[in-house]
């Protein structure tokens, strides 16, 4: 079997900040400020443990082998509440990652714990960075035996073609 090799950035994601983005935004601001999914903000004193860069090869169920690589962040919070992480200091962090282990301007993906590790993307608005859930899909939908999703409609909804009788024309 031949298989070819798609390069994909992130394929399921929404929103897809770019490291680049990332710093740019911090560097016009005095503070950072991330929001949860459900509108709860991440406390103030998170730390940024992790930083790096996440390789993944794999291959879909239609047989295509993919690429995906994104720059990972990992947000952590502890009983140190008056720990305060500010832009400038986080531009810097992020700028040893990027001379250190050659971070590319890849798109950026954050850890945070809640109930379990969750994995968002960034968006921002109203100033504040916004977790945004991931989310899975078939990548090979055509290939896997995925149905076609049917759109609903009602018989009053169709309109007769051409070829058709229209019920008010009184020819049948």
């Amino acid at each position: 079997m031949i298989v070819s090799i798609v390069t994909t950035k992130t394929v399921v994601k929404q929103i897809n900040m770019l490291l680049s983005e990332f710093k740019n935004l911090l560097q016009e601001k005095e503070s950072i400020e991330f929001i949860l999914p459900n509108g709860q903000a991440v406390p103030k004193h998170f730390h940024i443990t992790e930083i790096g860069i996440v390789n993944k090869t794999f291959i879909d169920c239609g047989g295509t082998i993919r690429e995906e690589k994104i720059i990972n962040f990992q947000l952590w919070t502890s009983i140190d509440f008056y720990h305060r992480l500010k832009p400038s200091k986080l531009v810097s962090i992020i700028q040893i990652a990027q001379d250190r282990i050659s971070l590319e301007d890849c798109e950026i993906e954050i850890e945070y714990q809640g109930d379990t590790i969750g994995k968002y993307t960034l968006d921002f608005v109203d100033e504040k960075f916004h977790l945004v859930n991931t989310k899975t899909a078939c990548l090979a939908e055509d290939a896997c035996g995925v149905p076609v999703k049917k759109i609903k409609k009602t018989l009053q909804d169709l309109k007769p073609s051409i070829n058709c009788c229209d019920p008010d024309s009184g020819c049948c």
